[in-house]
């Protein structure tokens, strides 16, 4: 069994244990692994309120925004040395050029990690990868995920001195092997969720059964949220979205997927079999 515990999210799923902290981010503890660390010191302050270990061997980042590796100072650990799992475009450079409804702002807002090579190699062993790496027993790293259906980029990059749209390609996400199939945890899901649930059912060769974690599913209109909620209809035993899913669909998916549909936030834990 592993189980699953949200650290960090946009929304606090109940009042107790008190003090719980909510930002925009996410993080989770996926057994003895994290994924993500969020954006502050929120995930360690909840870690503790929740009896989450504060200290773990494996970490795996889902890609550069700071919202899922700002946090990440807190784990670093001269001695003890963890292992960081990401993707080696973790390190370029990712900006907001402008706000979502139009215009510009004055200097470009920078998006990605606030840390260099350097600075998380002082405190961790790093590992980069493109291909899928097994972090634990049965829990994986996918890795650069191929994008054969929709995709939900964001943000802009620089190429040869000018600001390009982002692809975004160090999105990654976590799978794991349970007794009744896959599952998917998801940081942001820029490669696309039917992408991410494609490849992650590839790599460990049986269908996905549970999604949790952001889905980005705020980037697309209602229509393409219900075309995906359809795609998932039956599939499912478990859709809980955070962080990017969105308000508005959450509200379709829940309709769509009614037995399947979760309500998740900080302090929510999963018991996979």
């Amino acid at each position: 069994m592993v189980e699953i515990t949200i650290l960090a999210d946009n929304t606090v799923a109940k009042p107790i244990p008190k003090g719980l902290r909510g930002e925009w981010g996410f993080a989770a503890a996926v057994g003895d692994v994290l994924f993500d660390t969020g954006q502050s010191a929120s995930v360690v302050h909840n870690a503790r309120l929740l009896d989450v270990p504060t200290t773990f061997d494996q970490i795996v980042l889902s890609h550069t925004h700071f919202d899922h590796t700002a946090g990440l100072d807190q784990f670093l650990d001269p001695m003890e040395k963890p292992t960081v799992y990401c993707h080696p475009e973790l390190w370029t450079d990712r900006y907001s050029t402008g706000p979502p409804g139009g215009g510009e702002f004055s200097d470009p807002i920078h998006l990605g990690i606030p840390f260099s090579r350097t600075e998380v190699e002082s405190g961790a062993t790093l590992v980069e990868r493109r291909d899928p790496v097994e972090v634990a027993d049965d829990v994986f790293a996918l890795g650069e995920i191929p994008r054969e259906h929709r995709e939900t980029t964001t943000g802009k990059r620089r190429e040869g001195g000018e600001f390009v749209a982002d692809t975004v390609d160090d999105d990654q996400a976590i799978a794991i092997r349970t007794g009744d199939g896959t599952a998917l945890v998801l940081g942001c899901c820029h490669a696309g969720l039917r992408n991410s649930i494609e490849y992650a059912e590839a790599v460990t060769g049986d269908d996905v059964r549970y999604v949790i974690g952001g889905t980005h599913l705020v980037a697309l209109d209602d229509d393409e949220v219900r075309e995906i909620a359809d795609w998932l209809a039956g599939k499912l035993e478990l859709f809980a979205g955070t962080h990017c899913t969105g308000f508005q669909a959450q509200r379709i998916l829940a309709d769509r997927l009614p037995e399947a549909f979760r309500s998740v936030g900080v302090g929510s834990s999963i018991e996979l079999p």
